[in-house]
């Protein structure tokens, strides 16, 4: 198998898809002729030609109302957002129609709706959030936060062949910097099944995205605790008895995400344990999560922000000890 990065794998999940269905096209601000923002569809439109590939207005709006009225009409459409926090513009074609339209009228509206998220390179508060946990209480909608190249790719595959509308955030800080072995064939990773990235019987860690891998780092600097890694790939659907069966092994469980505190879905997971594992616990439900503000601009800032591998290792000790 070839070593990709998280963005190539990406990519080729989108291109294997393209080349298999006539019906899945690309749309997005400079998704053609400049290859995307961050170039994950670089060289689509040399291929695909400019009919499936298409460079739209300036408006998330138009993207999200186009890729709607596409997706009811059969296409298979995949629009890019460009940075996940400007989806905000076209919230109501998103959650009033898109989400809404197979409870209303059963017609499917297989849309894939591509978000580049989170911090880490001083994007500042307008490119940097992690708005997972806005959309994922909304009934219709599926929220997608793969973490490896390899689930990155067969949760792409998913997403296009769901015939629900499938927000697929992307951590911006993961596009060059993680490389793994990603096959070339096609392969569907389950929207709805979580991964255990490290086994573990002393605590449980229950995260998503980049925070995996700032999880995985904690857990090295105590190698007297065993930590078992619970990375959920998707948040909507959630895997609600993977976490259950950790957490009654392990009796101890935190929760870690990068999106903001208040409303985050860590308080969703740990108010579930604590509703249907209650007996199984010696200790309370920790969070560990961004304080309640937007994301800062200074490179400082963002970093006291965004959870670090040290805050991670103090609430594991604490978790430990308690």
């Amino acid at each position: 198998m070839a070593e990709k990065t998280y963005l190539q794998a990406i990519s080729d999940g989108i291109r294997g898809e393209m080349r298999r269905d006539k019906r899945v096209f690309v749309l997005g601000e400079d998704v053609g002729v400049y290859g995307g923002a961050f170039k994950v569809t670089l060289g689509f439109q040399e291929e695909f030609g400019s009919w499936r590939v298409l460079d739209m207005p300036l408006s998330e709006t138009a993207i999200v109302a186009g890729a709607t009225g596409a997706a009811i009409m059969g296409m298979r459409p995949v629009a890019e957002m460009q940075f996940a926090d400007f989806v905000s513009c076209a919230w109501d074609h998103l959650v009033t129609i898109a989400a809404k339209q197979r409870w209303r009228a059963g017609t499917p509206v297989p849309i894939v709706l591509r978000l580049p998220s989170g911090g880490g390179f001083s994007g500042g508060p307008f490119h940097s959030q992690n708005p997972e946990s806005s959309f994922a209480h909304i009934p219709g909608l599926k929220c997608v936060c793969p973490a490896t190249p390899e689930d990155a790719k067969g949760l792409m595959i998913a997403a296009i062949e769901d015939p629900n509308p499938v927000l697929f955030f992307e951590h911006k800080h993961l596009y060059r910097r993680i490389k793994a072995e990603v096959p070339d064939e096609r392969y569907v990773t389950p929207i709805g099944k979580a991964r255990i990235h490290a086994e573990g019987d002393d605590l449980t860690l229950v995260t998503w995205g980049a925070m995996v891998y700032t999880a995985e780092e904690a857990a090295k600097q105590l190698p007297d605790v065993s930590v078992e890694i619970i990375d959920l790939r998707t948040i909507m659907p959630w895997d609600k008895q993977a976490v259950l069966e950790s957490a009654r092994k392990t009796s101890k469980v935190l929760v870690l995400h990068e999106d903001t505190r208040t409303g985050g879905f860590g308080g969703e997971i740990a108010a579930t344990i604590a509703e249907e594992a209650f007996e199984d616990l010696d200790a309370p439900v920790r969070r560990i999560a961004a304080p309640d503000c937007p994301v800062p601009f200074s490179p400082v800032l963002e970093k006291a922000y965004i959870p670090q591998v040290d805050d991670v290792v103090r609430g594991l000790k604490e978790l430990a000890e308690y």
